[in-house]
């Protein structure tokens, strides 16, 4: 599902952020990857992707050489993908509903087939309530949920995310890694970024640490 072979990545003239990194996730595995603030954790989960391309080495994200994906490829690419960040990336001018919405349409699929779906999984994430609000009326645990809901939605085939319960309580928190656990069991591989060494703990999942821009297993 993910093969990094010697990856190093720099921003323009900069310094490398991302030294040397070999990794490698088998589809289907459940995997953390921890690290202080600024280590490049964010850089390189837009590596994984597609958001930038490594300055040397080998990136393989769902088979495909991340050097070589075209801009016309990248939409269908990304549809296999879900992806958490840590600004939410929600469009203001949609509703909750339609942002969670937002990948089924991309696929084709009408409301009438989706709006059950769309509607208990914001149920789970404690949002059902506000299915017809705007994101500018969400709170920043609120933002989280919607977010953490739309890269779920479509069932993808990798889940990536960004500090995914970083703005929700204890609680909440548990129940969304209940979500991400159910997701891997059923298939779905899951790459989750987060200080949060209780959950690495609850999940009892395999963690790698990030600092420096090298990578180790724990």
């Amino acid at each position: 599902m993910i093969e990094l072979e010697a990856v190093a990545l720099r921003y323009r003239e900069g310094p490398e952020v991302l030294k040397d990194l070999t990794f490698r996730m088998r589809r289907g595995e459940l995997r953390f990857l921890t690290g202080p603030s600024g280590a490049g954790k964010s850089t390189f989960l837009r590596l994984l992707f597609f958001a930038l391309k490594p300055t040397r080495g080998r990136a393989a994200v769902l088979g495909r050489d991340v050097a070589g994906v075209s801009a016309r490829e990248l939409p269908l690419l990304r549809r296999k993908l879900g992806v958490v960040f840590q600004d939410f990336h929600l469009l203001d001018h949609l509703s909750v509903f339609e942002n969670v919405a937002l990948p089924l349409r991309a696929m084709g699929q009408a409301r009438e087939d989706y709006n059950r779906d769309v509607l208990d999984l914001l149920d789970w994430v404690g949002l059902k309530g506000r299915a017809g609000d705007l994101p500018d009326t969400l709170s920043g645990g609120e933002k989280q949920r919607a977010a953490i809901a739309r890269a779920v939605v479509a069932r993808p085939e990798l889940i990536l995310a960004d500090e995914p319960t970083g703005n929700v309580d204890p609680a909440m928190a548990k129940r969304l890694l209940h979500l991400f656990l159910e997701l891997n069991r059923l298939g779905t591989t899951v790459f989750l970024a987060t200080h949060d060494e209780a959950l690495i703990a609850q999940a009892g999942g395999k963690a790698v640490h990030l600092e420096h821009g090298a990578l180790r297993e724990l």
